[in-house]
């Protein structure tokens, strides 16, 4: 029998690799001559360089970069084993992971430190990266990116706008001609969970600034802010993409990837399927394991358990998502082809025992399920 496992990280919890090796424990506690295949998973956010070092193999390199708050922090970029592909996640840089509650302010916040990541991996030889996009703290318009990659943002008096989404009000012009030339010929993947555009009702600042720390009135001024932004980027660049889906990802990061580096958005969790060849890895699968976080109707735009549950119902393969938490309305996602959605908890328990408890609760989870899939062939 074989079972392919494919979980996202559990986010404050475990990261994927830990995630599927807990559900592997749990089947072979159920008979250890499984064929078990783990394919841990992301969808271009936290986790996407260990899902895609673990699926190809590599090496993980630490670089020392700012952080969202413009002070230093310790991260990492994956070189692949050809040398020339580094896998790049935005929420190693600039990430909301990075900041404690109290620190999280879109106002300041800036993707430079996502953009001295590039820099350095192509500094080290890359000639293709694979972004990923998701996690940011930031509602900068990716312009802390692109000034670490040679653009300059000027105001009226041809100075330099300070960091920080606050601030792109006093945006005039855009200077490019000092960009990064290397970019020209480098390969750029960008893996990316979203669709937003770059301002209004569904843009980055109104979906996303609250949980980055944004109070009403500074949605209010982010989305202005980045509208204006838009504008000064269509007039300086000659690419209009504030509108375009994805522009919005990462607090307008997807915007600048576009107009600067031409750089095309997918699904993240499609790029890491297609890495890992999951539609080989499914020839011969009797059942597949996936798993994230929290499920709710939001898991079918996108997410990781979404994209795995399309891949195994084309391949008539029974597949069950194990989450930590499932909403009502998660029982929609049936209609995509899931055989089960199941919680890991067994009984009351503290959000933080829970988390703490991830690992055990996924292998005794993990177990029941197999047992009864088992119980269902046999009859």
């Amino acid at each position: 029998m074989k079972v392919v496992i494919a979980p996202d990280s559990f986010k404050g919890s475990l990261n994927a690799i830990a995630v599927a090796r807990a559900m592997e424990k749990g089947i072979l506690q159920v008979d250890p001559t499984i064929q078990t295949r783990l394919i841990p998973m992301a969808d271009g956010g936290e986790g996407t360089v260990d899902a895609v070092v673990t699926a190809l193999g590599g090496s993980i390199v630490p670089v020392r970069v700012s952080g969202p708050s413009g002070i230093p922090v310790e991260s990492f970029y994956g070189v692949l084993p050809d040398s020339k592909t580094a896998v790049i996640e935005l929420a190693a840089a600039s990430g909301l992971n990075l900041l404690s509650v109290a620190e999280r302010n879109p106002l300041w916040t800036t993707s430079y430190g996502f953009g001295e990541l590039i820099k350095k991996a192509l500094d080290d030889g890359a000639r293709k990266l694979i972004l990923g996009i998701g996690g940011s703290a930031t509602n900068d318009g990716g312009v802390g990116m692109a000034r670490a990659l040679g653009v300059k943002f000027l105001d009226r008096n041809a100075g330099e706008i300070a960091p920080g989404g606050g601030n792109l009000s006093e945006l005039d012009r855009i200077d490019a001609s000092g960009l990064d030339d290397r970019l020209t010929r480098t390969d750029i993947v960008v893996a990316c969970d979203v669709t937003n555009p770059l301002c209004g009702p569904q843009g980055a600042s109104a979906v996303y600034g609250p949980q980055k720390g944004a109070t009403p009135e500074m949605v209010t001024r982010l989305d202005r802010n980045l509208c204006h932004y838009g504008e000064c980027l269509a007039r300086s660049t000659g690419h209009a993409v504030k509108d375009i889906p994805g522009a919005g990802a990462a607090g307008g990061v997807g915007a600048a990837l576009m107009a600067f580096l031409g750089a095309k958005l997918l699904p993240g969790a499609q790029i890491i399927m297609d890495i890992a060849e999951l539609d080989r890895v499914l020839d011969g699968a009797n059942f597949v394991l996936t798993g994230e976080g929290r499920t709710d109707k939001q898991t079918q735009f996108g997410k990781v358990p979404m994209a795995i549950a399309s891949k195994a119902v084309n391949h008539h393969i029974p597949v069950v998502c194990l989450s930590g938490a499932i909403t009502e309305d998660a029982a929609s996602l049936y209609a995509y082809g899931f055989s089960g959605i199941f919680s890991i908890v067994e009984g009351p328990i503290s959000l933080d025992e829970a988390m703490q408890e991830t690992a055990p609760l996924l292998e005794r989870a993990a177990e029941r399920i197999l047992r009864l899939f088992l119980a269902g062939i046999k009859r």
